[in-house]
């Protein structure tokens, strides 16, 4: 395992703590295993102008299915703008406790000034997304600020802990005036229920091809409660895959209700429901 010791301010996004490159399985929902990853420092710098694009808002045209000419293996030929999922050397998710996985527990508090703001709950057909149409606050990475823009589930979660998965996983998307993405992701165990999705259970239940109006949401129910992340440069998990995303992984895994995901996937019609992860 190579290290370097790196204080560069051309990697601004990056807190002064030693970089480690690292290759490891990169894992889609369902186990579906796509092409390694590889973190170096000077992919880094190559790839932190690219993350502009955001993630697709109709997921309908890919799926997570193999062999239906949609799924995984195929997502960078279904549209010319999405060849980064076939073609990309930092796609996300990942294994975040292979053993050439740093974790980074001196980061301190991730500072993050959040505040209500009017939102819509969306289904994109493959998740179901709260997006904030006013002003809902910004997080602070190394002194760059991002907005938050949305934020989805997946389950069971994307990145897998030593080949494992947790029941749930929300990501809560960024983007800083320069166009640079950064996502916060907090994992959950089944036993109580989450606090921000039984606020927002009722209209997940009911939304259907058209946006839901939400009123005002404040994002600063969804709890993070760590001082403890995992910190990698990846890409977007859906189309198109865009690389240079700041991934910050909250380490402290929290708590959501079975009834609380049933609900998400039955809302996307998930066939996975019903045959829920360990």
């Amino acid at each position: 395992m190579a290290t370097t010791d790196t204080c560069s301010s051309a990697m601004s996004l990056i807190p002064c703590v030693r970089l480690v490159s690292v290759t490891g399985a990169k894992h889609r929902e369902m186990g579906i295993l796509r092409s390694s990853f590889v973190f170096f420092a000077l992919g880094l710098l190559l790839t932190l102008s690219s993350a502009s694009e955001s993630e697709v808002d109709d997921e309908t045209p890919f799926t997570y299915i193999e062999g239906t000419g949609k799924g995984p293996k195929e997502w960078g030929q279904i549209d010319p703008r999405w060849q980064a999922c076939g073609m990309g050397k930092l796609q996300s998710p990942i294994d975040l406790l292979n053993e050439r996985v740093q974790v980074f527990p001196n980061l301190g508090k991730l500072k993050r000034d959040y505040k209500p703001a009017p939102a819509i709950v969306r289904n994109r057909g493959h998740d179901i997304t709260v997006m904030w149409k006013g002003d809902a606050g910004k997080i602070n990475i190394n002194g760059t600020y991002y907005k938050l823009l949305q934020c989805h589930w997946h389950s069971p979660s994307e990145h897998t802990f030593n080949g494992s998965r947790y029941d749930l996983e929300l990501h809560m998307v960024h983007l800083s005036s320069h166009g640079e993405i950064a996502v916060i992701g907090i994992v959950y165990k089944y036993g109580r229920p989450d606090p921000f999705l039984t606020k927002l259970l009722e209209h997940i239940t009911v939304v259907g091809k058209e946006d839901t109006d939400l009123g005002v949401i404040n994002p600063g129910i969804i709890k993070f409660g760590s001082r403890k992340y995992f910190r990698y440069i990846g890409s977007l998990t859906v189309p198109p895959c865009t690389e240079g995303v700041v991934w910050t992984i909250v380490r402290k895994v929290r708590t959501v209700s079975r009834k609380q995901v049933e609900a998400l996937r039955e809302a996307v019609h998930d066939p996975m429901q019903g045959r829920l992860s360990n």
